[in-house]
């Protein structure tokens, strides 16, 4: 069995090498970068199944790298932040992170948080799978491989970030079901939000957009969102 790879993009030697360390006694494989450019090589030739990125880095801002990694690879981001402000942590999720954590930091909750992150992506993926049976479900001009998580639209590959994915995927698997914005953060993001619901909101927009899919996911006002149950 593979182990797990994590790519850690800090440029403090000495939360790297710490954070490095921790994980290689946990069993995954860590590997660093010092700036956002290295890492950005990185990801795409270590090919991480988790990022743990850095807010402030020298070259470019973590939230600029978050951009590019989410907008080309399906990698779950754990960042770290000296920053406490409420504003900049709900800011990172919407821009495509899992997770956060504070420094300074206890390397065990950090390891905490990226157990509970792989662990949340895996259920996602075999839940649907038992939901929908086959591992590609086909929705009028929409395709989902729910094996290597992949979606097309048209026959053209969509680039979602996981959190567009995990939701996509919860409520295709549910298609007629209404959620509320507060039963998906649950569902989806599966811990305690500290954030306002319209980053629900913001991910359904971004999901339409590039599914073209404003008629199959749809606004139930007053209560939340489903995915048309006649949409085949």
């Amino acid at each position: 069995m593979e182990k797990t790879k994590i790519l850690i993009i800090e440029d403090e030697a000495a939360i790297a090498e710490l954070l490095a360390y921790g994980l290689s006694k946990e069993g995954y494989v860590a590997q660093t970068a010092n700036t956002g450019a290295a890492g950005l090589r990185e990801v795409a030739q270590f090919m991480p199944d988790l990022l743990i990125l850095d807010w402030m880095l020298p070259d470019q801002s973590g939230l600029e790298i978050c951009k590019k990694v989410t907008a080309s690879f399906n990698i779950p981001i754990l960042m770290i932040t000296a920053k406490s402000d409420i504003t900049d942590k709900i800011l990172g999720l919407e821009f495509g992170a899992d997770d956060y954590v504070t420094k300074p930091f206890d390397l065990r909750e950090v390891i905490a948080r990226i157990r509970t992150i792989l662990r949340r992506v895996a259920q996602a993926s075999r839940a649907g799978q038992e939901e929908n049976g086959s591992d590609t479900l086909q929705i009028k001009h929409m395709e989902i491989n729910r094996q290597e998580r992949l979606v097309k639209s048209k026959g053209a590959m969509v680039e979602l970030t996981p959190k567009e994915y995990d939701l996509l995927l919860k409520l295709s698997g549910h298609r007629g079901r209404i959620f509320s914005r507060e039963e998906l953060l649950e569902l989806v993001w599966g811990y305690d939000y500290v954030g306002e619901t319209r980053t629900v909101d913001n991910h359904i927009q971004r999901l339409r957009k590039k599914l073209d899919a404003s008629d199959l996911i749809t606004t139930v006002f007053g209560v939340g969102y489903k995915f048309e149950k006649d949409a085949d």
